[in-house]
């Protein structure tokens, strides 16, 4: 089975990390640091899906795959 991708990153703006799972819109939490920062992101995915069941919207299956570069 597979999972939802996530991306974290650190913004400048918010001076932290920001992590986010595309195929599940809005679906986004901030740490201090990486770590925290995708703790709080799957707690997030776990309240967005169970709000799309109680609410009976669908739910996509995992597309996003991040463009990987070959250095040559």
């Amino acid at each position: 089975m597979r999972d939802y991708h996530i991306n974290v990153f650190f913004s400048e703006d918010d001076k932290g990390y920001i992590a986010d799972i595309p195929d599940l819109q809005h679906c986004s939490a901030f740490g201090a640091t990486p770590e925290e920062a995708l703790r709080e992101v799957l707690q997030a995915k776990e309240a967005w899906l169970e709000a799309a069941r109680s609410d009976g919207k669908p739910i996509p299956d995992p597309q996003f795959r991040p463009l990987i570069y070959q250095v040559a």
